[in-house]
């Protein structure tokens, strides 16, 4: 049986935020939309995460997708602007959360590592390789669109073994064994302390 699915991919941001809508059929992928959220006349930050919240209900109502996959926050220098990224993030999810879509996290370098094989690509490398997975011919005005897209392609690839942020319905597992499946799965994600 051919399986179908919608996925959303975001790369979060308060200045501009990409977005990409990838169909899967059986093995075969399309993109539905691609595109960004500009964020930068707006002087105010809380109504850039209002701005946000109802630009993704938007996009969830029209293409109705059945999974998100998300560009995780990387850890910078700047608190500031970690703490924006943040918000926007969790505004983003608030979205997806608020019509019960399963949300996805990966790491810039993972969603890198899985297009391009490269966990140090550049976007312009993300971008070409997508160009060459998907077929598109336009390149975006802002990379952040093809980020976009590269989250969900990674997801796809991945079949979510990164961090899902939904509980699945009529879970008995306790939080300390979720926590444990948690930490065998993911690793790397673990800092160690000396």
């Amino acid at each position: 049986m051919e399986t179908e699915k919608i996925i959303l991919g975001i790369d979060p941001g308060t200045i501009v935020m990409g977005y990409g809508i990838l169909q899967q059929k059986g093995k075969e992928l399309s993109i539905l939309r691609m595109g960004v959220l500009k964020l930068g006349k707006l002087d105010n930050q809380a109504l850039k995460l209002k701005k946000i919240f109802e630009r993704m209900l938007e996009i969830i109502e029209e293409y109705k997708p059945d999974e998100m996959a998300i560009e995780a926050p990387f850890f910078g220098k700047n608190v500031q602007s970690m703490l924006k990224l943040g918000r926007a993030q969790g505004v983003a999810m608030a979205a997806a959360l608020y019509r019960d879509i399963p949300i996805f996290e990966y790491a810039p370098r993972t969603i890198k590592q899985t297009i391009t094989g490269n966990g140090n690509a550049s976007k312009e490398q993300v971008s070409k390789m997508l160009q060459a997975m998907l077929r598109f011919k336009e390149v975006p005005e802002f990379f952040d669109a093809t980020d976009a897209l590269a989250a969900a392609v990674c997801h796809h690839l991945d079949r979510g073994k990164d961090v899902n942020y939904t509980k699945p319905k009529h879970s008995r597992k306790s939080a300390s064994s979720q926590w444990t499946q948690f930490v065998k799965q993911n690793p790397d994600r673990l800092t160690k302390i000396p």
